[in-house]
């Protein structure tokens, strides 16, 4: 199991589990920034290694296999989707506003991150390949729809979002639409998404709002 990467704290004197976390930082970066510039393929141990300025024994060290390359992956986009939610309150905002903001905020990342790209090649890979794992890819989507889901619950219950909704359908419904447009922009990277966050969120807001 990978385990979350604690921030380093600046000013102080840092400790060996923080040094560690901090390579780990890096090497997860290093593989997201390979897998994005060249290709799945290119995301080999060595490669890995060389674009962060580590040895191919280190990084065979902290992943030990692509399975555990895909979980650090995973974890470190998680708490980077989490951090980015923080940040911008989305999780203090009534349930509806909430799943809007959500959704804003991902498809303004998607427009500008080289990392929701590497992410996104990494699964289409596990798919086109039948991988094992997939699984890992599975459980973190379980976790968004998780996480969109209370949005609609608590709107329902605040009277914002329409009580006829099935919420496991609209979280699911608005899950695939996030994936459908990354790897869209995968397939064609100069797509302006622009109009197309813009028309999500008005069609969002339409169809889940409740009617006065």
């Amino acid at each position: 199991m990978i385990e979350p990467f604690p921030p380093p704290i600046a000013g102080a004197r840092r400790t060996q589990a923080e040094r560690r976390a901090d390579s780990g930082r890096g090497l997860v970066k290093a593989a997201i920034d390979v897998t994005a510039e060249k290709g799945v393929s290119a995301a080999t141990f060595e490669n890995i290694g060389r674009q962060g300025g580590y040895s191919r024994s280190l990084v065979t060290r902290r992943f030990g296999s692509k399975r555990g390359l895909i979980d650090a992956v995973i974890l470190y986009l998680h708490e980077h989707r989490a951090a980015l939610a923080a940040k911008h309150g989305v999780d203090r905002l009534p349930g509806l506003e909430a799943l809007l903001a959500d959704t804003d905020l991902y498809l303004r990342s998607l427009a500008k991150e080289g990392e929701l790209r590497a992410y996104f090649m990494l699964l289409a890979s596990a798919v086109a390949d039948l991988s094992d794992v997939r699984a890992a890819f599975a459980e973190a989507h379980e976790q968004v729809r998780e996480r969109l889901r209370g949005f609609v619950t608590r709107g329902q219950a605040e009277g914002g979002v329409r009580p006829d909704l099935d919420a496991d359908a609209a979280a699911l419904m608005v899950g695939s639409l996030q994936l459908g447009l990354s790897l869209q922009m995968i397939v064609d990277p100069t797509m302006n998404l622009e109009p197309i966050r813009e028309t999500t969120l008005a069609t969002l807001r339409l169809s889940f709002e409740t009617r006065r």
